[in-house]
Formats: C-alpha cells, structure tokens, sequence
C-alpha cells in the first residue's frame, strides 16, 4: 500500500471529487461512518462513546461518526470544541444533520463544565479534533481538550491521526499530542501512521471511495499488509504435492554454529518449501540431521576450523543444479578460505541466493562484486534474483558506511544499495525496510522488541528462501511476504497463548518460538486480509 504526504492526500480527495464524481460530502460521510463501524466492532461490548470533533473536516468526520453510532442504538456524548457558527462547507452540512445535541466548548473553562467532563469520562472516546492537514504546535482550546484525553483512562480512537501530530512526520512528534489506543485513517496511509508509532494499538486505512487511479505517491514508498501478500498465502490446490513449491538448497553451518543452518533449513519447510537440502561441512552435518529429520543433509569437505573448504566447490556447483533458491549464510563463519567459497558461488550460480550473516561478511569492501546485472537471464533465473538481508551492522561493513548514518536514512541507504547493485535488499530492525531494484521501498510494521534475540535472523533467512521456492517468477513479492510473516509470527509469540497455556511476552521469545507458531500465522492474516479496513502498523 502506498505512503503519500499529507498535500498528496489532499490532492487525492480533489481528484476523486472532481474527476471521478465522488462528493466530497460523500467521502465525510464514508470516513466518519467507517470510525463509527471500526469503534463499535473493536470496542463490542461497550455501548458508550464519547465523540470530541474540532470545527475543521476533522470535526466534520467525527460529527458523522457520532450519527452513526446513535444510529447503531450506541450512547452517544457529544464535544464540540467550537461555536456551531464557525462551521463551514461540509462540516457544517453534518452538524445540520445531528441527532442528538453536542455539549458547547468556546474556551478552556467550558470544558470543566458538568456535561463536558462527563463526554471524557466516557468509556471510549473518539478523538476528532485535528486531522492530518494540521500542522504543530497546538495551542488554545484544543491543547486543554488533548490534556484531558491523556488524563482519562478510556479507551482513544484517533479519528484519522491523533489530534496534534504531524503526519508527514517520520520519526518523533513534538509538542501537544492526544494518545491513541487505535488510529483509523482514508485511503492511504501517511509517513507518521507507519513510522510514528502514535498508537498503542492498531492503526487501519478503512476506504472511502477514492479509486485507485486518484493516488500519486512522489515518496516511491510502500508499506506491506496483509492484503499485499494474501495471493502468495492462500489455500493450495487439493492435489499439491512436493515438486510444485520448489527445492531450497541451504549452504552453512560450521562447527558451533549448526544451529543457523538447520533453523534456515527447518523455517524454509515451515514457509511452504516443498524440499529443503542443507549442505554443511561434514562434522557438523549430524548435528544439522538431529535437530530435524524433515530435513535432507549433505556432507562438505571442511577446513580444519570446521568450516565449508573450497574442495567443496564442485560438490555445491552439483548441489546447486534443479534448485530452486539457494540460502548461503547461516553459520557459515568468517574464515577466509569459507568467504571465498560463498563469492565464488554468487559469482557463478544463476540460481536465485538469499544471502545472510557471514555469506554477506564475505563481501566486505567488495559490494561490487553482488551486482549481478550481468548474469540474468535464462530460464532458471528469476529476474533480479539475489536477496541480500543485512542487519545494521552487516550493512556498514557493505557499503562502509556507519552504523548511526544508515539508521538516520534507512530508507535512502536501502534503496540507493538495491539499485547500485540490483539486487532485492531487507534492512532488518525496527521497520524493516525493503528495497527493490528499480527504487521503490516497502516498509515493514510487524514484530516486535522480543525477536531481538540470536537466530531470529536465520529464521528470516530460511522463510524468504522458502517464499522464493514457491514463487520464483515474483521474487520480490514472496520476499515481502516472508518479512511480514516473520514479524506476525513474532508478534503471535509474544501475545497468542501457547499449548502450555503461557504467554511467552517480549522478553522470552526465543528464535525457534517463531516456528511453533509459524503455521497460525497463515490462516489469520488471510483473515486479516478479508477485513474491510487495512491494518497497517500495531499489534
């Protein structure tokens, strides 16, 4: 789904009204009945709402939303931080419409008053003062108003964006903001909904009319939902069998790190992968087979540091053959003789690479040597087909950039890699970006703290070889769809209740918890994809 800015956003509403004969008064009515429909949904068993509406289009929505909701046979409160006269265009038309008889708030002191404090004392409260037009800071009236949202203990609905905040805003907000235990915006959403982390809860894009055609993004950034992958994850055919969801050929492990290679292995089968050989020095192979008799194993001749040798080669130029995608990594260590190997397969294989931890090590002051512009092509080679998914810290020994200059632009250093070299990059952290060849970016809202732990990256290793298995010709949809399930399966571990009827939390999640709940994830976020509104960041 698209990221536009707040002028673009507005631009949209134009273009639906005036090109595609969408009424703007139409379009209010959609928004504030879409808040209407997710409170009521969210919130069921509660059947009292306080509706807080400043005098803009903001306002104008959230005068809709508390119509609605009386419609519903709710118990509506109603605050209007305004004098009705100071009403205009739409806003107004809606303020005509109400059915019931807000409570007046022209200064601070109105708000103290008996009737206003019982709208804050409401149970759930619908914040509709400021929308996304607004620019900081907020002073005045409205500034009270937000203090006694963040005094209550309801539970806050910002209608389009929490009242305050800048929403072409990427990282923190400054001055007066309302909090927000759920944001439900239009059409599409802006920087701050996906990067600004203003709730506490979920934030969705519920469609209001505008089609598709209307929406122009100059940000050439995207943020990944359920809907966006939802082909890649549906119900197979009754008649599957193994040879249709392709072959992943794991090359890791080294001695004391078997552990990566089999978690890869294991992950890409978890995914969907028909098959899953993983090829890793002889020593450490039946450590890799103990952990998961599913998996296909292969001896390497080993250095004597217990690593892959180049007398490995011409066994993994053979290994590699009828492969679908190869994952070249996990484990496999540092030692020099190992690194040289790990080029000399990406240099020569035609076959798509996922490419993680010390196989990216391996090209440290040598970035050059990833772009495979040349080497597409063929039939067995899905475009743009090398996947490399750096942390922080693999992606500062890449380009030699450091550490705080990549996490200050995430977003540009991903995407100035991706098309340097052409291939598909997934910085790792919080928002997770992808980057494809061609400039455009993806960002990713799921997961959480708790997967900061060793191995979770092995387990998003073997889940984007596994994604790329079963749709090789749209490599880079199946790579957005494995990051997006790896957080999900993160965030089902932290707060889905396991067989042993605990809550694992943030802090105990281990890697290999991903994988017990891997297989849940599929069946709810094509559920979540059938919703009538867009989750687009929050649990």
């Amino acid at each position: 789904m698209k990221v536009v800015t707040s002028a673009e956003m507005r631009e949209i509403d134009r273009i639906t009204s005036e090109h595609f004969a969408v009424p703007s008064l139409t379009l209010m009515e959609n928004a504030g009945s879409a808040v209407a429909e997710f409170s009521r949904r969210t919130y069921h068993g509660i059947h009292l709402f306080g509706v807080i509406c400043g005098k803009g289009n903001n306002g104008g929505d959230g005068l809709v939303a508390a119509r609605k909701l009386h419609e519903s046979n709710q118990q509506v409160r109603l605050l209007l931080l305004a004098d009705p006269a100071e009403l205009r265009g739409d806003a107004a038309a809606n303020y005509e419409r109400l059915p019931i008889k807000p409570v007046i708030a022209k200064s601070t002191d109105d708000l103290n008053s008996e009737a206003a404090q019982a709208v804050f004392a409401s149970p759930v409260l619908i914040d509709a003062i400021l929308g996304s037009g607004f620019r900081p800071p907020v002073t005045g009236l409205y500034a009270a108003a937000i203090e006694k949202i963040n005094a209550t203990d309801a539970h806050v609905i910002a209608l389009d964006i929490p009242s305050g905040a800048n929403s072409d805003v990427f990282g923190d907000q400054s001055g007066a903001l309302a909090r927000a235990d759920a944001i439900v915006t239009f059409t599409r959403p802006r920087p701050a909904h996906v990067f600004g982390q203003l709730s506490s809860g979920p934030t969705v894009v519920a469609p209001i009319g505008s089609p598709d055609e209307a929406v122009r993004s100059s940000l050439h950034l995207n943020v990944i939902t359920a809907k966006d992958i939802a082909p890649l994850i549906a119900p197979r055919p009754r008649d599957s069998n193994k040879g249709m969801y392709g072959h992943v050929l794991v090359v890791g492990g080294s001695l004391g790190k078997a552990g990566a290679a089999a978690m890869a292995g294991f992950s890409a089968l978890r995914s969907g992968a028909g098959l899953v050989t993983v090829a890793t020095p002889r020593s450490t192979l039946p450590t890799v087979a103990g952990f998961h008799p599913e998996l296909m194993t292969e001896p390497l001749e080993e250095t004597s540091d217990g690593t892959i040798s180049l007398k490995a080669l011409e066994s993994l130029r053979e290994l590699a053959q009828k492969k679908t995608v190869l994952a070249i990594g996990p484990g496999v260590s540092r030692n020099e003789e190992t690194a040289e190997v790990v080029r000399k397969l990406v240099a020569e294989l035609r076959t798509a690479i996922v490419l993680d931890a010390d196989g990216l090590n391996a090209f440290e002051g040598r970035a050059k040597d990833l772009n495979r512009r040349e080497r597409e092509g063929g039939a067995e080679a899905p475009k743009n087909s090398l996947v490399l998914t750096p942390h922080p810290g693999e992606m500062s020994r890449l380009t030699g950039l450091s550490i705080p200059q990549i996490q200050r632009d995430r977003i540009q250093v991903a995407r100035t890699f991706a098309s340097e070299h052409q291939v598909i990059l997934v910085l790792k952290g919080d928002r997770t970006i992808v980057a494809g060849p061609e400039g455009e970016a993806w960002v990713n809202t799921t997961g959480n703290p708790g997967m900061a732990t060793g191995g979770t990256g092995d387990i998003l290793t073997g889940m984007v070889a596994g994604m790329v298995a079963q749709n090789p010709q749209r490599a880079f949809e199946a790579v957005l769809c494995a990051v997006h399930m790896h957080g999900f399966a993160g965030d089902l571990a932290a707060w889905t209740e396991t067989l042993r009827g605990e809550y694992f939390g943030w802090h105990p999640i281990v890697a290999t918890d991903l994988l017990k709940v891997l297989p849940l994830s599929f069946p709810q976020l094509r559920a979540r994809a059938q919703k009538p509104w867009t989750r687009v960041a929050g649990p």
